[in-house]
């Protein structure tokens, strides 16, 4: 077996099982590494190291190694997502990695998954029951999990660049104004009849009704300031902006 190295410039041999390979070199934090392509023919891999050079010298190294995918995404927790997210976002996060995606694809190699990986993961959520919307929350995390690999160079593209179920919209009930109506009425005297009275009125959430304090009431203006929402994080509830 022959082969011709530059200095950095990338090589092509053939290996005596008839394999063409292509050696080149890529420089890490731990030092120099080589590289190597695979082809049944010397213009293919002569053609995949031209791409894997160029994308080198352009800073395009993708370099996952034996990383997985659940090893990816306990990294993105700890350093991408706790710290830089409302608590509540990084518990959402951290409950669907646990519960679904570590489970399906949590062993598939980081830099083999596909996008038939990703849609095996809505089929297999669906057919357990999960509602569209539950299964298109699930996609946007391994989605913003995996753009994190590509910005990081651990993967050249987005197995999750596929389309998330879509729920079907659902109509809105609100009550009618004789519904509203009666249900004050059956409320009045009750100690929540003041929180009931003013969610009828204007809409807001729950969360939002529970934070509010009497500093945000402008009687004499009529007015009402929403500046924070009651909110279930880590099992308790804390106020949050």
């Amino acid at each position: 077996m022959s082969k011709k190295r530059g200095n950095g410039e990338g090589s092509i041999y053939r290996r005596k099982d008839g394999r063409w390979v292509g050696q080149y070199t890529v420089y890490t934090a731990t030092g120099p590494q080589y590289r190597y392509l695979y082809g049944k023919t010397r213009a293919v891999v002569a053609d995949k190291l031209t791409k894997a050079m160029a994308d080198r010298n352009g800073g395009l190294i993708f370099d996952a190694g034996n990383l997985t995918v659940g090893e990816h995404l306990d990294s993105w927790l700890s350093d991408s997502v706790r710290g830089t997210v409302r608590p509540s976002n990084s518990e959402r996060h951290e409950g669907i990695i646990r519960l679904h995606i570590k489970p399906s694809v949590g062993r598939v190699g980081l830099k083999k998954l596909t996008p038939a990986h990703v849609r095996g993961l809505h089929s297999e959520k669906l057919d357990a029951g999960l509602a569209p919307a539950t299964v298109r929350k699930i996609h946007s995390t391994l989605h913003k999990a995996l753009s994190q690999a590509v910005a990081d160079g651990l993967i050249p593209r987005n197995a999750a660049d596929v389309n998330a179920p879509r729920p079907a919209p659902e109509e809105m009930q609100p009550l009618s104004e004789a519904e509203a109506r009666a249900f004050l009425d059956a409320a009045r005297d009750d100690r929540f009849e003041p929180l009931y009275m003013l969610g009828i009125s204007t809409g807001l959430r729950r969360g939002e009704l529970l934070g509010l304090r009497w500093k945000d009431v402008d009687l004499e203006r009529g007015t009402l300031r929403v500046g924070r929402a009651l909110v279930r994080e880590a099992g308790r509830h804390v106020l949050d902006d």
